[in-house]
């Protein structure tokens, strides 16, 4: 049974909907521990003074916000306390909006919202249906472990998904950041030909368990092999190729070979009236009987 990180209400209007927030994610990352080599001896942080190199207890640690300049200004727990937002149990509602609106640039981390008490239930039902019928999602704030986040609930196949958001100010402009980004680049006809035919060759239905961690699963092998006591035997990793720059026209060309005898997955299929043609070649249309009977002639003078 998974266990809640939060529990309050949904707050639409007058009407509340008690409600438990759900972890909807895995972190599968593998992380290793440090020892000192040779030994069982695990190797651990401390947090020490710069200056004199001696530790320091954590009661004895301020915090200080960088404000430039090698300068800090120090806040004590009790100024930070004084800052931090007023403890709700409540997901306040605040829009409604469309849900191709929002930018996924936008999104942190999902949850699952589900109902909590059978009283709910009908309230919750609700609510996840108007709003999937709609194809809106609700925009609310959440105060949780004395932070407060800006959140996007939306339906999904059977439960609500509740979705933290970065703030506005907290998306960077890409022309700020990478001041040296292409203007508008001429692109002939001929080019985006192809590019789209290359796009066409590789297309597929959404699928994600066609993607795994390779990483993590050969880390993962590795760990048994030794944990059973097998000789691992080490390969050089070899240094990256450098990259190659082509011509346009040729790399997609090669990239159209290369994809078009690719096994794709498989397609729902579809009425024989709505056949669908493959997007490289169609087939041709066989030739009239008269137009049969000219070229015949034309071959014969």
């Amino acid at each position: 049974m998974a266990r809640t990180v939060w529990k309050g209400a949904l707050s639409l209007g007058l009407v509340n909907v008690p409600v438990g927030l759900y972890t909807a994610t895995q972190d599968k990352t593998v992380h290793l521990n440090q020892f000192e080599t040779g030994t069982p001896d695990r190797i651990r942080y401390k947090k020490v003074n710069e200056r004199t190199g001696d530790e320091v207890e954590a009661r004895d640690i301020s915090k200080g916000f960088n404000i430039g300049g090698g300068e800090f200004v120090i806040l004590t727990d009790e100024e930070l306390a004084a800052a931090e937002p007023e403890r709700s149990r409540l997901i306040d509602i605040t829009d409604f909006v469309d849900l191709g609106d929002i930018d996924p640039l936008y999104y942190r981390s999902t949850y699952f919202l589900a109902p909590e008490g059978e009283a709910a239930n009908k309230a919750y039902g609700l609510l996840r249906q108007v709003m999937q019928e709609a194809n809106k999602v609700a925009i609310g704030t959440l105060v949780m472990r004395n932070k407060e986040y800006l959140v996007a609930i939306r339906p999904g196949e059977d439960v609500l998904l509740l979705q933290t958001m970065y703030f506005s100010d907290e998306i960077q402009s890409p022309a700020k950041a990478l001041p040296d980004l292409p203007g508008k680049v001429e692109l002939g006809d001929r080019e985006m030909a192809m590019a789209k035919l290359l796009v066409e060759t590789m297309e597929s239905e959404w699928d994600p368990t066609r993607y795994e961690d390779t990483h993590r699963k050969k880390v993962e092998a590795l760990v048994e092999e030794k944990r059973l006591g097998h000789d691992v035997i080490e390969h050089a990793t070899d240094e990256a190729a450098p990259v190659r720059v082509v011509d346009l026209m040729e790399a997609l060309s090669a990239s159209i070979k290369a994809t078009s005898g690719r096994a794709a997955p498989a397609k729902p299929a579809k009425k024989a009236a709505t056949a669908k043609a493959t997007p490289i070649t169609k087939a041709r249309k066989p030739a009239a009987p008269a137009a049969k009977a000219k070229s015949a002639r034309r071959r014969a003078s």
